[in-house]
């Protein structure tokens, strides 16, 4: 059922007034910042339905690119001018941690008898930090799928049920490798697995990727594929003491994830990264200007593929690795309010109202996100059901249970230092996989040892 905004309002102020009674605010405003543009408007309206039900205080939404996200949040709290409340990132939280520059919020938890198991499972346990206390409530949360041109696929001789179907394994890539090669083409009209495919003048690759050195995940490049095997990143998940980027399974899976290139499937780094943009901005410029037939990508990313010009985009599922199963990082943001805060308890009602059914059912019907709370998620399916959008490839991880979780840690600043030239190094073919990763290794796990 569609909801008009008035309507969603009405509900919204209602469900505060009775959820957050008890404001401190009087004449306050606190800044609140998010990285995502598509998700501006939905978070305009929260604050709307905030500030009739809290009067006294006033919520300025505002909202930057990625990068100069980060550098801004960064230089806002060494020059103590960061907002109140921001969107945090699991790559990122760690080390705000470790400088003590986010607020503990158990206390208000424990006061206001915040429900923190009405969340999806395992998204309010990865917002705890290793001292026990809890430093943000989840807002929403995502998975990986495969978007891809549908008129390349219909002209490879290949239909969404073949895209739905695929499985990978590390020895010779399954119908997943299959696949991408028909959908690759020379500039000569040749499809990879034709004889005289030429993989050094190629017209459209058939898989693209963004930075594969953008982080030390990989969520929504390999991610996936090394999961399918088994894999794991650290000995726990959070705060996990011990990396295994030396484990043959991750190995195997970089190794036949680099040989895509030297086949012609994939693009040369340089190529990947050649559009400039961060965050998946230039993996969407690629589909859409036909360099790429079907990318790996989070969910939200599905207003930015379906909104390409003159490209009708499709959605397939992840392919099933050698464990019968798929596999898909399962990530969740989260509000949290910076430590410095002048207004932490106007902050905290506003964290609360975000994390609560009056704000997530509203994000939900904005139908960009998928919202920590079932009841949002599930106007969230509705809208993209309404948009004749199939988001099934999404949700599929979740409902099977077949997820695993961002990985977090302390020192995630120097494990990026260290995974990100490596990656450009083995993906530009100057450095190998094995060397490389057990080197790599070696470093990060160094870094949780005592100091002598």
């Amino acid at each position: 059922m569609r909801f008009p905004r008035i309507a969603a309002l009405s509900a919204a102020v209602a469900l505060l007034l009775a959820g957050c009674a008890g404001a401190q605010g009087s004449g306050v405003e606190i800044r609140y910042v998010l990285w995502d543009a598509n998700q501006l408007p939905a978070y305009q309206s929260c604050a709307e339905a905030f500030h009739a039900g809290n009067p006294g205080i006033t919520v300025k939404v505002e909202q930057m690119g990625w990068n100069d996200y980060w550098t801004g949040l960064a230089l806002g709290m060494v020059g103590e001018s960061a907002p109140d409340v921001f969107t945090d990132h699991l790559s990122k939280y760690g080390q705000y941690v470790e400088n003590h520059q986010l607020e503990p919020i158990d206390q208000f938890v424990a006061r206001d008898r915040v429900d923190t198991n009405a969340y999806f499972p395992g998204l309010a346990n990865l917002w705890v930090g290793p001292d026990g206390k809890r430093y943000g409530l989840p807002k929403d949360w995502d998975t990986i799928a495969l978007f891809y041109n549908k008129k390349m696929v219909t002209d490879a001789g290949l239909s969404a049920a073949d895209l739905a179907g695929m499985s990978w394994n590390p020895a010779d890539g399954g119908s997943f490798e299959k696949v991408l090669a028909r959908l690759s083409v020379d500039v000569h009209g040749k499809h990879g697995d034709e004889p005289g495919f030429d993989p050094a003048q190629v017209k459209t690759y058939g898989f693209g990727y963004d930075d594969t050195g953008a982080s030390s995940s990989g969520q929504n490049q390999w991610s996936f594929l090394a999961a399918s095997l088994g894999f794991q990143f650290t000995d726990k998940n959070p705060w996990g003491t011990h990396y295994n980027f030396d484990d043959p399974r991750f190995i195997q899976t970089i190794t036949w994830y680099r040989n895509l290139i030297t086949k012609g499937y994939a693009p040369p780094l340089d190529v990947a990264v050649s559009g400039g943009g961060t965050y998946g901005v230039s993996n969407s410029d690629q589909v859409g200007a036909g360099r790429y037939a079907l990318v790996p990508h989070g969910d939200w990313m599905i207003s930015t593929f379906l909104g390409l010009k003159g490209v009708d985009i499709g959605i397939a599922p992840l392919p099933v690795g050698p464990s019968g199963a798929r596999a898909s990082m399962f990530n969740g943001l989260a509000d949290s309010i910076w430590s410095g805060s002048q207004h932490k308890e106007e902050a905290w009602q506003w964290v609360k109202f975000l994390a609560s059914p009056a704000c997530q059912d509203i994000v939900g019907r904005y139908g960009v996100v998928f919202p920590a709370l079932p009841s949002g998620t599930r106007i969230a399916q509705a809208k993209f059901r309404e948009t004749g959008v199939d988001v099934t490839p999404f949700t599929v991880n979740v409902d099977n249970k077949t997820t695993f979780p961002f990985p977090v840690s302390h020192h995630s600043a120097d494990i990026t230092a260290i995974m990100k030239p490596l990656f450009d190094s083995i993906f530009s073919f100057k450095a190998e996989p094995d060397a490389a990763l057990t080197r790599a290794n070696n470093q990060i796990n160094a870094l949780f040892q005592p100091s002598s």
